[in-house]
Formats: C-alpha cells, structure tokens, sequence
C-alpha cells in the first residue's frame, strides 16, 4: 500500500477502481472528507467508523466510507487515510503550557541528565556563553534519574559558575538548587524557613542551596522577568509540538497577567490555533482570592470565550500543599526516603492555613467561579473535597465543576466524596497525570513507600466507583506528549525501574478506550467545551488527529509509539507528517 498522502482535489479522482459516486444530497457538501481508515468518534456509544466529512469546520458525518463519501460535491477535498486511524484531537487537562513554552526559550533543559556531573558540565558551558552577574537558568532536572540518586547542591555548582548566579528548578517545580552566589544575593543563610518552605540544611546548619515551596521566592524573587518577545516565543513554539502530538486544546493554570497577554497577543495575531481555557493564579490568602475574582468577572465566563472558542478565563488555582518528589505534599502517614526508611517527622504541609484555603474557596464559589485546587497528599485532597461539598451545600450550584488537581493518592473517603460532588454538583472532578507514574515514578516509588505506591494514580477505582477522571501531562514536570499518558495509564511503569518496573502495581491500569477518553472526550468538560470538542460527532467542531495505528488495537505496551500523522484544527491541517 502506498503509505504518502493523497489528497485530490475532487473525490472522482479517488476512485480508480472505476467505481461510480452516489449523487450527493440536496444540503452543501462537505469541504473535506477523510475516508479508507478508521475513525475513533469517543462519543457516547464508542462508536466507530471508516470516514469523517467536515463541513465550515465541524464534523458533518462519520460514518462508513460508501455512506460519507456519497455525501461529496464537485469540490470536495479528499485526505485518503490509507488505513490510518483518526481521533478527536487529544486534550491536556492540566498543562504549564506558557510557563512550559518560556522555560525551553531561557533555561536550560535539563530533563534528560542522567547526572550531577552531566548537569555541572551544562552549567558551566553556560557560564562560558555569559557575562559575569548574568544569571544561569535551568529546568527540569530530578535526582530520581540521577546516577548518584541526591540532590544536586550549591557546592556542584560553584566551581562551574563562579561569577554567576545559578537557579536550576526541579522537574516538578516545587523546588530547585541555587549556587552559593545566588544564596548570597537571596540572604538565605541568614533566612528562617518561610511559612510553606523549606531551606534544606546539612548537618551543620548551612543551606545546602535546595530550597523548597514557598523558600524558592528568596532567590526566584531576584530574576529578571522575560521578556514579551521570549514568552510569545516560547507559546508559538509550544502550540507547534501540541500539533506534532496531535493535541488541540489544554487547560493552562496558575497563569499571571502576563501570561494572558501572551495569549491575547497571539490570539489577535491570529495564531492561537487550539483551545486554550486557563486559571488564575489565586495566591495563598483571602485578599489575592480577592484579586483573582476580580480579574475573573471582569472577562467573559465560561463557556464564553474570546476568538470563538479559542481562549476561555475557566476559573482560578489554589494550592493545598505541595511535591510528592519533594515530600512537601501533605500526608497523614509520615514519608519514606529510599523506598523502606522513614522519613521521620515529616509529613509534609498545607500551603496555607487550610481554613484560609477554605475561606478563599467560598469566596470565589459565592462567586460563581470555577475553583481547581492543587491537592497531591491524600489529607490535603481529603480537606479540599470537603471544602467543596461544604461550599456547595451552603449554597448549590450545578456546573462549576471545581476540580482536585493532581489527586495522586485519594483515601476511599475522598473518592466517595468526589463521587457524589460530581452526581449532585457537577463538581469535584480528578484531573490527573498517568505520566508521573513513568517519568517521575522512581522518585515517587521511594518517597511513598511499597504500600502506599499502589494507590498512586488509581484511575481503575475511580471509574469503578462512578468518579470521571481527566488526563493531563503537567508539562513541563513530564513531557507533553498525551501519548505517554495514554501509555502510562495502561501499563504503570517507571523510567528506571529503580525499585522495580511496576513498584505501583497494574491493578489500577485502564485499557485504552478509557485513557483515550480521559484525554479527549472527559478532559474537554474541564475545559467548559464539551459540547464543541472531545468527540466527533456532527455539529461539533472538526479537531482531529490521524495516527499510524489504532489505539484500541496495538498492544498497551505501543501506546508510546504512537505516531502523528496529521492534525487538524477547526477543519484546517495545523500539521503534516513529513
């Protein structure tokens, strides 16, 4: 079989087994029709079908190929799949997309060092390149894949960069390794622990330059911001490997005002070619809740949006607590370090006073506001699930769909809870990450311990007891690909295998009609857009993407391999396989 594309520029020419057309019907004809592959509808029934029409946009049809294509007209393009297999296009629910975007512009990528040696020669390549008191940026980096398994500190880096300061933020973005320059402009040895943060100290009282939480502004407080040119580049750049993943739209959180000036910008300059709902950053008291909900009501809420669905204000973030791989995130049983030692005393802790966090919560739902709660420990997710049902008994509104982000480990409690949030409210929804079990999932193996790591990412349970989950990557903590969470959620397995291949078990997998649609079609609710994406069934908007194999057929184990051919966005191709 040919494997190129063939696109026609009238569907007669298609037909070379002489086969004749079906006189179209009276109503227009489609603009563009994919047919001879398999198309993947992730509706209500799963349905399945062999060719997709479009029509200004959205899905005329899906169907088999006789009955699609007897639709065409004299004009209608053809993309013959060649057997390929087209899906809704995939969905993050929960993606660092402008921050992500910025950090590959000005930092160095660090996600691949697999050690602290490769890192320092990094650095100090950089410093070559600078001036001295310019600062060196970095990103990405995790002692769980690093052959020396510790943290990077001060004292790795200071022979690379003398004269520099250096800032290198962990892949989870909950802590990071500054040089002893950069300590010294923060006056972190002069510094008590922040309320929320953590300076990490040797034996001897010194800062070792890991600083965590809310102690990481002593010394991220001192960089200069980017520039607006470096954020609109690094946006431009992010949409392009979305479309590469066959990815058409993503819940961006935690976003500043200039965040979404970026996005605006790139908006009205016509090249925000996905969907985009984002929340804002609510801080961690009462008056910045305050602050957020001004700033929500005053653009249009959702499902109203700016550019005809391109850019929605959803809602605003809270955080709860804090990392897992940082053991910040707020637990009831102490952490583990090393898989089988204690952690002795350090359970971890809110990032605020919970009954703030609580106050912050019916602020913004008294206003009607869509609230998404950072909770990865399971008692900080059990204290968020119930502020939710307390807010909503107080006063019941359907649709807001307040969600738990993250949601790594919920108690039996939790899930309940979220259960009947979700029945009665139309609230409490899991957006979680699959990807964290694989690219941070030896670190995470370690921290939580042999028992506890089977509960981690239980996505089986939750659709088992009647709770809607969504997918996300949290890019740049894991790469943005969904194909890895489709993977991830079916097969369970860390990057190293450290402590072993499948230290979380396999009982919690799902198979790919349920990952595919957490991606897609149950992601798209969180995003306020179900009715115009996440499936395609005719009227709603045509975001497809075409991959080399069918997700429902290759084997779990190939769920990574999965290669995009082509992507469309509102009926138009937004990327072509070369």
């Amino acid at each position: 079989m040919n494997r190129r594309w063939t696109k026609l520029a009238t569907l007669a020419l298609l037909l070379d087994s002489g086969a004749s057309l079906v006189t179209r019907a009276a109503s227009p004809a489609p603009d563009l029709i994919l047919a001879h592959g398999t198309v993947l509808s992730v509706d209500a029934h799963d349905s399945i079908g062999q060719a997709i029409a479009i029509r200004d946009g959205k899905v005329l049809k899906v169907g088999s190929d006789a009955a699609v294509l007897a639709l065409a007209g004299p004009h209608t393009q053809l993309i013959d799949l060649h057997g390929r297999t087209a899906t809704p296009g995939l969905i993050d629910a929960h993606a660092h997309v402008a921050a992500g975007g910025l950090g590959e512009v000005i930092s160095l990528q660090l996600g691949d060092a697999g050690s602290v040696a490769e890192i320092v020669r990094r650095v100090r390549e950089r410093a070559a390149q600078l001036k001295p008191g310019e600062w060196i940026q970095g990103e990405g980096w995790d002692e769980g894949k690093l052959a020396e398994r510790r943290y990077v500190l001060a004292r790795d880096l200071d022979a690379a960069a003398p004269d520099n300061p250096v800032w290198l933020q962990h892949t989870t973005g909950h802590y990071g390794v500054a040089n002893s320059y950069a300590l010294r402009l923060g006056k972190v040895a002069g510094s008590q622990d922040p309320p929320a943060g953590t300076i990490d100290r040797d034996a001897a009282g010194a800062p070792t330059g890991v600083l965590k939480e809310g102690a990481m502004n002593l010394v991220m407080a001192l960089i200069p911001p980017p520039t607006s040119e470096q954020r609109r580049a690094g946006l431009l750049r992010m949409l392009a490997t979305l479309h590469r993943e066959g990815m058409t739209a993503f819940k961006d959180p935690d976003i500043t005002q200039p965040d979404w000036d970026t996005y605006r910008a790139v908006l009205d300059a016509g090249q925000l070619e996905a969907h985009v709902c984002v929340l804002w950053d609510g801080g961690a008291s009462v008056a910045s809740a305050e602050e957020a909900r001004k700033t929500v009501l005053s653009l249009p809420r959702p499902p109203r949006s700016l550019g005809d669905g391109r850019l929605l204000s959803c809602g605003v973030k809270i955080f709860m607590d804090g990392s897992g791989a940082g053991r910040t995130a707020w637990v009831y049983q102490e952490w583990n370090k090393h898989q089988t030692e204690v952690d002795h005393g350090n359970f971890g802790y809110p990032a605020e006073d919970p009954e703030v966090y609580r106050q912050m919560v019916r602020l913004l739902h008294q206003a009607g506001i869509n609230v998404g709660t950072h909770a990865v420990g399971d008692r900080a997710i059990d204290w968020v699930v119930d502020t939710y049902a307390e807010v909503l008994r107080e006063k019941p509104t359907r649709g807001l769909r307040h969600s738990i982000i993250h949601a790594n480990f919920p108690t039996d409690h939790a899930i309940q809870v979220m259960a009947k949030l979700q029945q009665t409210y139309d609230a409490g929804y899991p957006e979680m990450q699959p990807p964290f079990l694989w690219w941070i999932g030896d670190n995470y193996a370690g921290n939580l311990g042999p028992e506890r790591a089977l509960r981690l990412e239980p996505l089986r349970t939750l659709l088992a007891r009647g709770v809607r989950w969504s997918g996300g990557s949290d890019f740049n903590v894991t790469p943005i690909a969904a194909r890895y969470g489709l993977w991830a959620a079916a097969e369970r397995e860390t990057l190293n295998g450290t402590y072993g291949k499948h230290p979380f078990g396999t009982a919690e997998s799902v198979d790919a009609h349920a990952a595919l649609r957490a991606y897609t079609a149950d992601a798209a609710r969180q995003l306020f857009l179900e009715d115009r994406i996440g499936s395609l069934e005719p009227g709603k908007e045509a975001d497809i993407a075409v991959w080399d194999h069918d997700p429902y057929r290759v084997a779990p184990s190939d769920l990574k391999q999965l290669k995009c051919e082509l992507t469309l966005f509102h009926g138009q191709v937004v990327y072509r396989a070369p």
